[in-house]
């Protein structure tokens, strides 16, 4: 009976939750929203998704020649802007762009898409700037960009979509990437806090591994190779030729489970944007869902030792 009991409670909590998610926001036509590294993958996508939907996209891309593809492929109503979220002045101008275009209704959404993966590789292999190069990106260009709009989004009682990973919730490698998507997860939960009585909602995006221009093999391969050439003879000894093979083979293996379906990691990001109940998290991805999200939950001890099978081993000392 109490088996029951719970199921039918179960199952009511279950349809009111898709039905409250169910319910979007009015007059989307009239609220502008701003997505950072539109250049390619998530973020292009998401800004021709969201316009295809009627949404006023402002698009920040790094580059003019990233700006120009988008805009051949989106109508008239989406503009574009130049943003290195690394370059204080660069923030300033966008701000102030955006808030030209938004006028006095504020601005409703800010999607912090931008990120960088590399320089990454085995921590004693990095130095202190490989590690500044991607937490600049990842992390600081991030909450810069926020401080920078918030008045804006307070204006329109709006939403901060961040874009975190299952890699701030597991650190499976070195560098900085896991280091600022932790700092993202941390960011994110202490302005959520402070924005409640404003009435801005802050959301964040877990994806797992998709096929993006970020992860490709060929980036990272160059990466590590880069790393291990200007290492000093005593460090490579440690680690042996074999462990530089041992980390491309393990990259090269894991990109079989790597996504091609963006669309699953923009839908999460749609729905923070537009429904009148948004996620304080979205996990995006079958990995993310049944193996990373799962594993964060679990005895540091048990992932350790999951994790290490896939690691390259160093030459054993006598």
């Amino acid at each position: 009976m109490w088996l029951w009991l719970l199921a039918g409670l179960a199952g009511l909590y279950l349809l009111r939750r898709w039905h409250r998610e169910r319910q979007t926001v009015p007059r989307l036509s009239d609220k502008f929203v701003l997505i950072t590294g539109c250049d390619s993958g998530f973020g292009n996508l998401l800004a021709r998704q969201l316009d295809a939907r009627g949404l006023p996209v402002l698009a920040a891309c790094l580059s003019e020649a990233g700006a120009a593809r988008l805009r051949a492929d989106a109508s008239s109503r989406l503009q574009t802007v130049l943003l290195d979220v690394t370059s204080s002045q660069s923030i300033a101008a966008a701000a102030a762009w955006v808030r030209e275009r938004v006028g006095s209704q504020g601005l409703w959404g800010l999607v912090n898409n931008a990120g960088v993966a590399v320089p990454s590789g085995p921590n004693e292999w990095l130095t202190k700037e490989d590690f500044a190069k991607v937490l600049d990106v990842n992390l600081l260009g991030l909450i810069e960009v926020t401080l920078s709009l918030l008045p804006l989004l307070r204006q329109a009682r709006g939403r901060v979509v961040n874009v975190a990973s299952v890699m701030g919730r597991v650190s499976m490698f070195g560098g900085g990437y896991c280091i600022s998507k932790y700092g993202v997860e941390a960011f994110s939960d202490s302005l959520r806090l402070e924005m409640r009585y404003f009435g801005v909602k802050v959301s964040i995006i877990k994806p797992g591994y998709f096929t993006t221009a970020m992860a490709s093999f060929d980036t990272h391969s160059k990466c590590f190779l880069s790393c291990w050439e200007r290492l000093p003879q005593e460090t490579k000894a440690a680690y042996g030729d074999n462990y530089m093979e041992g980390l491309l083979s393990g990259f090269n293996t894991l990109q079989i489970s790597f996504s091609p379906t963006l669309r699953l990691v923009t839908d999460c990001m749609e729905h923070a944007l537009t429904s009148c109940h948004p996620r304080a998290r979205y996990s995006a991805g079958w990995d993310a869902k049944l193996i990373y999200i799962p594993f964060s939950y679990l005895p540091s001890a048990f992932t350790d030792l999951i994790f290490s099978w896939f690691y390259p081993k160093p030459p054993l000392k006598a």
